[in-house]
């Protein structure tokens, strides 16, 4: 059984159907990647996983339990994380008080030390700037700070919404290196992401989202090899 499973979702804004009996399911420990165009409906299906936005019909399931009505604090506090486009910092507070708000749920203030230490190894920058303040971080260094966030809330599945999204190549390396640590660590990963190539050489498994429904879905090296894929998102 996934550990996370979307069942026909259907979901918008106002009267703005975006969704569209979308499914997909994320294997324990593996990481998947959920690749589409602009505007196909990423974002707004990890919004309404999460309980951001409402799911007009279907399900989402996490660990064999329905929790498509459940708010969003109550899936964080079993271990469902979201890092959301935007990073959405505390921009006046420093790095190491950003890593404590992450941590605030009961599940996760019994593993604080050691999160914070993997944390510390997997980012050394943070460790660095711990004490700064998170608004004067450099884009790259509030993308570490976001996802840092995000491990230090225990996740059993983290969902991180266009990792690189604005960052220079070099950034963008360092932030990958540290998706296939966490992979190693076995944590369940949905990664949203614009640079498809890297996306889906990292992952076990991938699903391309086009105007609002799974249009492809498979293993990540099968959908490397397949030519719609190759010439509609990698240009090859």
């Amino acid at each position: 059984m996934p550990i996370l499973e979307i069942r026909d979702l259907d979901s918008g804004y106002g009267e703005v159907q975006i969704l569209w009996k979308t499914s997909l399911g994320l294997e324990e420990g593996r990481m998947t990647s959920l690749v589409g165009a602009n505007g196909a409906g990423k974002t707004t299906l990890l919004r309404c996983i999460m309980g951001l936005n409402p799911a007009w019909t279907g399900s989402v399931v996490f660990d064999g339990k329905d929790i498509t009505r459940s708010p969003a604090h109550s899936k964080a506090d079993l271990g469902l994380i979201l890092v959301p486009e935007g990073r959405q910092l505390f921009t006046d507070m420093s790095v190491y008080e950003n890593l404590e708000m992450g941590a605030s749920s009961q599940r996760a203030r019994g593993k604080f030390k050691q999160n914070l230490a993997n944390v510390f190894v997997m980012f050394p920058r943070l460790e660095e700037r711990r004490n700064q303040t998170a608004g004067t971080l450099s884009g790259g260094e509030q993308q570490m700070l976001a996802v840092a966030r995000g491990i230090m809330a225990d996740p059993r599945v983290l969902m991180i919404d266009e990792l690189s999204l604005g960052l220079a190549p070099v950034l963008v390396l360092q932030l990958f290196e540290a998706l296939k640590q966490l992979k190693k660590s076995g944590i369940t990963v949905l990664l949203v992401e614009q640079n498809v190539q890297m996306a889906l050489a990292i992952s076990d498994f991938g699903y391309v989202l086009a105007q609002g429904r799974v249009h492809l879905e498979g293993p990540a090296r099968q959908l490397m090899d397949n030519r719609h894929i190759r010439e509609a998102y990698l240009g090859l």
